[in-house]
C-alpha cells in the first residue's frame, strides 16, 4: 500500500520491538532520526524494517521511533513517525501524569517537521480513555493542547481512543478547543470506520459496536481536504490491524 500510495508523512501507533532482540548497528539505520537521547533500536523493530521493506521497493523514507512503554510485559511498545523528505526536527511530549516506562498508561507523542513542509508540525498521538479514573483522556488532551499553542500549523494523526459518534467526550473536547477533523472537511469521503469489532482496550467498556471511527487526523487550522478514505479495512487493501489506516489529500497552504 504505502510503495503504491507513496503518502508524504505516515503516523504509526504500538510500534514494538521485543525487549530482548539484538540491536542494529548504526550503520544499518537507514534514514532514521532520533527523537530521544539513549534510544535503542532492535532487529525486529517494526518502523526499521517498514522502511527497510520499502527500500528493497526503491523507496526512501526517513523516519523516527519512540518507545514509551513496557507491553505485554516483553515489548518495547512505541510510536513512529515516516516521512518521504529528511527530518529537520524531532518534538516529545508526555500528556499522561504518569510518566513509568513499567506502567502500560504512560502516553507521549512524538513530532517531526521536514525539508518539504517546514512551517508544519506532525505528532503521532495514541490518548487514553476518557472514563480512565487514573489516567484520563481530558488530562492528556489538556496537556496536548496547551503544547500545541507554541507552533503554527500542528496535525495530529492516530488513535484518539474517543469514538467520533459519541457526544460530551472527546472528541467533542477536541472539536471546542478548535482543532478540525479533516474527515469533516473531505470533499469526498466513505464511512471514517476504523475499527470494526470489541478490540483490546474497549472489552470492559462495550459489548458490541457497528464500527468507530477512533482514529483521526487532526489539524489546528482550516486546510482544503480533496479526499479521506480508510484503508487496510479488508475492502481498500486487506486488514493488517485491529485499527484500520487513515489516508488523506490536502492542499497545502
Amino acid at each position: 500500500m504505502i510503495a503504491k500510495e507513496t503518502p508524504e508523512i505516515i503516523a504509526l501507533q504500538e510500534v514494538n520491538q521485543t525487549c530482548c532482540k539484538a540491536e542494529v548497528s548504526a550503520g544499518d539505520l537507514v534514514g532514521y532520526c532520533a527523537c530521544h537521547d539513549g534510544v535503542v533500536i532492535r532487529i525486529d523493530n517494526h518502523a526499521y524494517n517498514v522502511t527497510a521493506f520499502l527500500r528493497e521497493k526503491g523507496l526512501l523514507y526517513y523516519w523516527t521511533w519512540l518507545p514509551m512503554k513496557k507491553g505485554y510485559d516483553i515489548y518495547d511498545e512505541g510510536i513512529a513517525l515516516l516521512s518521504r523528505y529528511p527530518i529537520l526536527e524531532t518534538d516529545v511530549i508526555t500528556v499522561s501524569t504518569i510518566d513509568d516506562y513499567n506502567n502500560w498508561k504512560t502516553r507521549k507523542l512524538v513530532g517531526i517537521r521536514t525539508e518539504d513542509t517546514p512551517d508544519e508540525w506532525f505528532f503521532s498521538v495514541h490518548f487514553g480513555w476518557w472514563n480512565d479514573a487514573e489516567e484520563s483522556f481530558q488530562t492528556q488532551w489538556e496537556n496536548t493542547h496547551a503544547y500545541m499553542k507554541k507552533y503554527g500549523k500542528v496535525w495530529l494523526m492516530g488513535d484518539s481512543n474517543s469514538p467520533a459518534q459519541v457526544r460530551n467526550e472527546g472528541y467533542d473536547m477536541i472539536v471546542s478547543d478548535g482543532w478540525i477533523d479533516s474527515y469533516e472537511l473531505a470533499e469526498i469521503k466513505d464511512s471514517g470506520i476504523t475499527v470494526g469489532t470489541v478490540i483490546d482496550g474497549w472489552k470492559e467498556k462495550i459489548k458490541q459496536t457497528d464500527g468507530m471511527r477512533i482514529d483521526q487526523i487532526w489539524s489546528n487550522r482550516i486546510v482544503k481536504v480533496k479526499k479521506s478514505e480508510v484503508v487496510f479495512n479488508g475492502h481498500k487493501y486487506p486488514v493488517v490491524s485491529d485499527h484500520y489506516g487513515v489516508l488523506i489529500d490536502y492542499e497545502r497552504n
